[in-house]
């Protein structure tokens, strides 16, 4: 068996089975982790997350002989824990391995499944369908569609951490999951963002009886500086590490649950609701014990293009992020950006993502047949750059090119326009992680919105999804993203290693909806093209072109203030970033790990971790031996 050899030839990460100690740094002197350093060098493995408590955990694994695999997991598994609006068992995700050993990346789709009685039409309101309107309206995103059993997608995360473990790991899921249990159990200390999206949810978590009593108890979220345990959570990791992913999870009496949650949502009446909150619609899914016991990840082979002399690895459909980023930085390899100031590389990027969506909407879903090749030809990337005016923006939406005719000379024939409506949300998490042996662990997971659909399965302490609201929500027949039961929705997820000369030089990734594929773009931009360091690059303001009929380019506020007036001179249309439900003015919480062959005793690979320095209340960046700090 593979994990079983690999425990036998790491002998040290058997100690890793006891987990009785606190995490170095942070968590070495209070048991709670709240410190958050956004940017750290060292050796010995390194890791960065949104949250010091789940990086906390990664460090005690590979302090311990874990490799970047455990400690993935156990970090994602607290995460679960203290950011459970963003990410849990109850969603899904992409994992994204590079194997020292082999120099192979190899990837994992936990994306969340459609039931089998999902209906073309799930997502139209029946009391809308009349002899004048037999088609009906669909529901609104919002409240409606985010806040509901329907959208409720069946959930691969607990199954993506076995798969990973039994892979290339050299735990098992029972000792991967101790951290999380313990911070489960022990509690985390509050902080500002964790009180705000819980007053943002407050709306959908009051209809729900078992959200509330966890979230909002006493009708209030929990207090800044308070400690928040999820005792019920804590047991259902223990189910977890007793009986498996699928014995504890996808069968049994936690999937019985499951169903019942989606398909008769533990509701509080309109009476038992607190004052001034509505009563929302709430439709209810199809989901059965079946369909979770259906369930299975996928492993897959990961996309692949060459930037400027890099290798840069990503997710294959399900996930449009690895076509998507490719086929951009294919663009974008036909323009000296080095060269330019920085309104005109920016120009460049923003038409470049633009083309990279038309061909998103165009042909990428799960769907057989997508055209994955040819999305990330360098060629046809050749051939879309035909269509980038270096000095002006071009009319949106831009038309998507022709995969089955192109040769990358200009002009290039268009194909027909695809409708791509965007309905990802902002929310999702993601972690970076490194071991001394040079393993690397790129994960984005999500529960989609934050909050997900809302509903706390009762009494287990974690949030149901409601990643299908990622279909589209109309049903046509020539849309790679159509409703189709069994089906994954369609993912802008972008977890994204890159190497150089087979080595890693970058990992990379993000949440933020629709804007992750290009958040991570830029992000790659910005250290390559424009010779930002790895911490710079994650930092720097960020705007997103994706091809919206409107044209606008969807802007952090420091991005307009700093290159408004510039791009507005290309002709593009600058508008503040904003989700309808938060106050949040970001894109992206994105972390990073950058290598370079190490110069001390045994060239150990020295890495820079970096996290956000402020967006959703900054990041945790940890390494197991720090570099020392140079003399002033």
């Amino acid at each position: 068996m593979p994990r079983l050899k690999r425990r036998l030839a790491a002998v040290t990460a058997a100690l890793a089975l006891a987990f009785t100690g606190g995490a170095a740094g942070p968590a070495a002197a209070d048991p709670r982790a709240t410190e958050k350093t956004p940017t750290v060098a060292g050796t010995g493995g390194a890791v960065s997350t949104v949250d010091p408590e789940a990086s906390a955990a990664a460090i005690e694994v590979l302090r311990k002989g874990g490799n970047a695999v455990d400690a993935a997991v156990a970090a994602a598994a607290t995460l679960g824990v203290t950011e459970p609006y963003s990410a849990g068992i109850g969603g899904g995700g992409y994992f994204v391995y590079y194997e020292a050993a082999t120099g192979k990346v190899h990837t994992i789709d936990g994306r969340e499944t459609a039931p089998a009685g999902m209906q073309p039409d799930a997502f139209i309101d029946p009391a809308t369908k009349t002899a004048e309107n037999p088609a009906g309206t669909p529901y609104r995103f919002s409240p409606e569609l985010v806040t509901s059993g329907v959208s409720v997608g069946v959930p691969g995360t607990p199954a993506t951490w076995e798969r990973a473990l039994e892979n290339w790991g050299t735990l098992g899921l029972r000792e991967a999951l101790r951290p999380a249990i313990k911070v489960a159990d022990r509690g985390f200390v509050v902080d500002e963002t964790f009180r705000q999206q819980t007053l943002d949810n407050r709306t959908r978590f009051a209809q729900f009886s078992s959200t509330a009593d966890l979230f909002l108890p006493g009708g209030d979220a929990p207090a800044v500086g308070s400690v928040f345990r999820n005792h019920d959570l804590a047991e259902t990791y223990r189910l977890l590490a007793q009986r498996g992913a699928e014995g504890g999870f996808y069968a049994g009496a936690l999937a019985e649950e499951i169903a019942s949650a989606v398909q008769a949502p533990p509701r509080l009446s309109a009476d038992a609701l607190p004052a001034g909150v509505p009563y929302l619609p709430v439709p209810v899914g199809s989901m059965t014990a079946a369909d979770l016991a259906a369930y299975a990840v996928r492993d897959q082979a990961p996309t692949r293009v060459s930037y400027r002399g890099y290798d840069v690895y990503g997710m294959a459909p399900s996930s449009s992020g690895g076509t998507t980023v490719g086929e951009a930085l294919n663009i974008l390899e036909q323009f000296e950006l080095a060269g330019m100031d920085a309104p005109a590389a920016l120009h460049h990027y923003l038409e470049a993502s633009a083309l990279a969506y038309a061909d998103r909407g165009k042909y990428v879903g799960d769907v057989p047949g997508v055209p994955t090749a040819a999305l990330t030809d360098d060629v046809f990337g050749k051939e879309r750059a035909c269509l980038i005016d270096p000095l002006a923006a071009a009319p949106k939406p831009v038309a998507p090119g022709n995969v089955n005719s192109y040769d990358g000379v200009c002009p290039a024939a268009p194909a027909a326009l695809a409708e791509d409506a965007d309905t990802e949300n902002i929310s999702t998490t993601n972690l970076t992680v490194a071991d001394r042996w040079g393993n690397v662990v790129e994960y984005t997971l999500t529960i989609e919105q934050t909050g997900g659909s809302g509903i706390v399965v009762p009494g287990r302490g974690f949030i149901l999804n409601n990643e299908l609201t990622d279909f589209s929500t109309v049903w046509r027949a020539d849309d790679p993203n159509r409703i189709e039961p069994g089906k994954r929705p369609r993912s802008s997820m972008s977890p994204t290693i890159v190497l150089q000369d087979g080595e890693p030089f970058l990992a990379l990734g993000t949440p933020g909806g629709s804007t992750i594929i290009t958040t991570v773009l830029q992000m790659i931009v910005n250290r390559i093209d424009l010779g930002m360091d790895v911490s710079q690059a994650l930092a720097a303001p960020r705007a997103s072109q994706r091809n919206f009929a409107s044209g606008t380019v969807t802007s952090e506020p420091e991005f307009i203030a700093a290159y408004g007036e510039a791009l507005k001179g290309y002709g593009h249309k600058l508008v503040p970033a904003g989700d309808a439900l938060t106050s949040a003015a970001e894109i992206g919480a994105a972390t990073a790990i950058e290598f370079s062959p190490g110069d001390g005793e045994g060239g150990e690979l020295r890495m820079i971790a970096a996290a956000e320095p402020t967006r959703r209340g900054g990041g945790s960046a940890m390494v197991v031996a720090p570099a020392p700090t140079p003399s002033p």
